[in-house]
């Protein structure tokens, strides 16, 4: 990913839309009609269903899983056909579907470097660091006969190493998002691994 172009904002949404989410079909149906690439809309998919595993793993109620759902569900939508406005049309989206703020703001601060917006929330720092670890790991699992079954930390942080495998995957982003989180890249990975959602 190439920065085009930083947010250039601090505020996302309003805080008059705290807790209006849209449902699942909705947020589906808005990922289908965005949407056309297949791996990508499994990503989204299995980020979302990552925020979901992770903020359920916290204890958190109903609602809050759906908002973390939701916010890794859709952050990469406008990235199939706009990327040149990524991050940008999927907020404005979403402001005009009244979304609640916190949806939006861990969407613009899911690749600081690029957006310029830097995670604060939890759910935020959760979304940057699944993002493009998770994408590795689902790279790494496809190369293997049994795909995450067996799956080991050690075997994951040896293809880091790696630079000409996965080699979009920014490694200084995992690396940034690990420490943002305060969570170590072993503890992530193995999150990755038992919650990892199933083609």
């Amino acid at each position: 990913m190439t920065l085009t172009h930083p947010l250039n904002r601090k505020e996302f949404g309003s805080s008059d839309n705290l807790g209006k989410m849209m449902t699942l079909s909705e947020a589906i149906e808005l990922l289908q009609s965005w949407v056309k690439n297949d791996k990508l809309a499994f990503h989204m998919k299995q980020v979302g269903h990552l925020m979901k595993a992770f903020a359920a793993s916290k204890g958190y109620d109903d609602p809050t899983q759906h908002m973390w759902y939701l916010s890794g569900l859709l952050h990469d939508a406008d990235w199939d056909q706009w990327p040149d406005d990524h991050c940008k049309k999927i907020i404005e989206e979403l402001e005009a579907r009244n979304q609640d703020p916190r949806i939006i703001k861990a969407i613009a601060s899911h690749g600081p470097r690029y957006f310029g917006v830097e995670p604060d929330s939890e759910m935020d720092k959760m979304l940057y660091a699944f993002d493009e670890l998770s994408g590795f790991l689902h790279a790494y699992s496809l190369m293997r006969p049994q795909g995450y079954e067996g799956m080991e930390i050690k075997g994951v942080k040896k293809r880091l190493k790696d630079k000409s495998f996965a080699a979009q995957v920014s490694r200084e982003d995992i690396v940034d998002a690990s420490e943002k989180a305060g969570l170590s890249i072993e503890d992530l990975i193995q999150f990755i691994i038992e919650n990892q959602l199933r083609m």
